[in-house]
């Protein structure tokens, strides 16, 4: 009885684990309990099957176990990379594969790229990037579903993989033989594909296959976490980025609003362009500078100011060029001005704002706010003409009767130059500018800004009139002169007469006749004395057409003569003139002999008529010369 209980437990251990037992334990209990024959193969055979289900069922739990391992890991995912190298790890382990790894599919390029490896040997594996259409891999991310082959060399030769270097290398490197590969799925979309691989011929059975697939669910978790994690890392850095420029721009419409309340108090104020630029510089922080039409500060700001805003550079002119002609502020980036805008009001521009650096980057706000800064700069520039241009009347109304010099307006003459601060008595120095009619009141308020308010300065039959006292300190005249043409962008004349003219009436008549003189001989753009050009203002018509009618009709025929044959003869009249009608010294001073002179004066009489050498004829012949060669010597001048 003792016996027969231990075969049958014998059996069972048989049953349970054969390596407990030994590999005959079963068949020796089966004889010792009597079974023989057709009963032994038959008892033999459901301890057979008792064995593979007791073994697939191990296998089966150790398969769940680490499963049940891979999915704490993904709970507690913190190192992606590091629970994936852990997966295919498993999956080389689990799948008793000499080589497994995980090959990430990129959409942009439809590439596979393998990210980790397991068991791999050589280092061209590690790096592996497959193309489309090329492998076994991109047959299984196509059909999205599991692959596998039992002999890499037949497949290759039939799928011409051999003709795709890279992968065909990375394989026979490796020496493997059988592969298989699960897809990792995330709803219609492919992340990549898990693959194991032998050295040694493998047909998988689809528990290996099921469980692969497992691990590759696993794995497409990890990816999409991953994924997801890095959208909401972006989302999240987008919405910071969003949130401060929202406050970036709060503040730059705080700025604005605040600026704008500040400047409107400054203009109601009156307290000109120092309130303006201390307005901005205080709401941007940084140092503003604002400058007139001539480039000269009349207003600054967050002292020091940058060499650049000092004395602008070519950058900044193109700059304040462009912001005239768009009407935006106009940024800067070579120089120590960060951005420009140009004071201007329709066609007229009155000067520009200069902003330096700060501690912050001007904004799209912040430039409109220069904008609006500049508006009102331009504003009190029209304010302030509109007050200058009341006080030029007045002034321009006193020159007048000044000069017209009506002795029954003297006294009231006398005390409104005392309103003005302006002492007649002083006043003994003249200037005449010859300004086009349009630009004579730009003019005027330009020399205004130039000269102290002891000085009158006003509009007067067609000219501007400048009297000054010459006991205050000397004016510069060409200076004067070059300072009216650089803000009326249009040439100017000045005639200065002559310092011991009687009155101040008497200077304006000698200089209204020189500079009537000017225009006649088409000249301009100088500063001239009245003696240079007397006697010829004193008797000449200068009325511009009848004086050209003048020159034709002496010494254009001669002019006609040379410029058609390529000869001088008005260089010989005009010596023949200058050496009272005698030809052996204008031979001597051509240095020609006589002769040859003799022959051009006969030309002369040819062009000009026999009776060119009377009285008469010659007076008028030598003002047309002389005045010929004034023309041309003011005109190389």
């Amino acid at each position: 009885m003792k016996e027969d209980a231990e075969a049958i437990a014998a059996l069972l251990d048989a049953a349970y684990d054969p390596d407990l037992v030994g590999p005959t334990a079963a068949s020796d209990a089966l004889r010792f309990i009597g079974a023989s024959g057709a009963d032994e193969s038959a008892l033999a055979e459901r301890v057979g099957r008792s064995q593979r289900e007791l073994s697939r069922l191990r296998r089966r739990e150790h398969e769940l176990s680490a499963l049940f391992s891979s999915a704490r890991e993904l709970a507690e995912l913190r190192d992606i990379d590091a629970v994936l190298a852990r997966l295919v790890q498993r999956a080389h382990e689990m799948m008793g594969a000499d080589l497994a790894y995980l090959s990430e599919f990129e959409p942009d390029t439809r590439e596979l790229r393998v990210r980790v490896t397991s068991g791999a040997v050589g280092e061209p594996f590690r790096h592996l990037r497959v193309t489309p259409r090329h492998g076994l891999a991109s047959a299984i991310v196509e059909s999205r579903a599991p692959h596998w082959i039992a002999r890499y060399d037949d497949y290759a030769d039939e799928h011409n993989v051999r003709y795709a270097p890279p992968l065909h290398d990375a394989v026979s490197s490796e020496g493997l033989v059988s592969l298989l590969g699960v897809p990792m799925l995330s709803r219609d979309d492919v992340l990549g594909v898990l693959f194991v691989a032998t050295r040694e011929e493998t047909n998988f059975a689809p528990e290996q296959i099921s469980l692969l697939a497992a691990l590759a669910d696993h794995a497409s978790v990890i990816l999409q976490t991953t994924q997801l994690l890095a959208d909401s890392q972006r989302s999240a850095t987008d919405a910071r980025d969003a949130l401060a420029r929202l406050t970036d721009h709060l503040k730059e419409r705080d700025r604005s609003n605040t600026v704008h309340q500040e400047l409107v108090q400054a203009v109601l104020a009156g307290g000109g362009f120092g309130p303006v630029a201390e307005t901005l510089s205080s709401a941007l922080g940084r140092a503003v500078a604002i400058l007139d039409d001539q480039d000269q500060i009349i207003a600054a700001a967050g002292l020091p100011l940058a060499p650049d805003m000092l004395e602008p550079d070519a950058e900044v002119h193109d700059a304040i060029a462009e912001s005239r002609r768009s009407g935006h502020c106009v940024a800067v980036t070579g120089s120590g001005v960060r951005a420009v805008a140009a004071l201007t009001a329709g066609k007229r521009h009155f000067g520009a704002m200069l902003l330096g650096d700060g501690e912050f980057d001007l904004g799209s706000v912040d430039f409109r706010t220069i904008e609006r800064a500049a508006q009102v700069g331009a504003l009190l520039e029209l304010q302030q003409e509109a007050a200058s241009g009341a006080d030029q009347r007045v002034r321009s109304e006193l020159i007048t009767d000044l000069l017209d010099d009506i002795p029954e307006r003297r006294l009231d003459v006398e005390r409104r130059a005392r309103r003005l601060g302006v002492d007649l008595q002083t006043l003994d120095t003249l200037l005449l500018l010859a300004v086009p009619g349009d630009q004579q009141t730009a003019a005027a308020r330009a020399l205004s800004r130039d000269l102290d308010e002891h000085t009158l300065v006003g509009e007067y039959r067609g000219y501007i009139v400048v009297a000054h006292s010459s006991a205050r300190d000397a004016l510069e005249p060409e200076r004067l002169r070059q300072r009216v043409e650089a803000s009326i962008q249009h040439p100017v004349s000045l005639v200065v007469p002559r310092p011991e003219t009687a009155s101040l009436p008497d200077a304006f008549l000698s200089a209204m006749r020189t500079a009537r003189l000017l225009t006649a001989l088409e000249v301009t753009g100088m500063t001239v004395q009245v003696d240079d050009f007397l006697p010829y203002s004193a008797i000449l018509d200068t009325d511009s057409k009848a004086l050209g009618t003048f020159l034709r009709d002496t010494i254009g025929a001669v002019r006609a003569y040379d410029a058609e044959r390529g000869a001088d003869l008005l260089g010989t009249l005009r010596a023949f003139v200058r050496n009272n009608a005698s030809p052996t010294r204008t031979a001597r001073a051509l240095n020609f002999h006589t002769n040859t002179i003799l022959q051009r004066l006969d030309r002369l009489d040819h062009v000009l008529g026999a009776d060119w050498r009377e009285d008469e004829r010659m007076f008028r012949l030598g003002i047309a010369v002389r005045l010929d060669e004034l023309r041309e010597r003011l005109r190389r001048r």
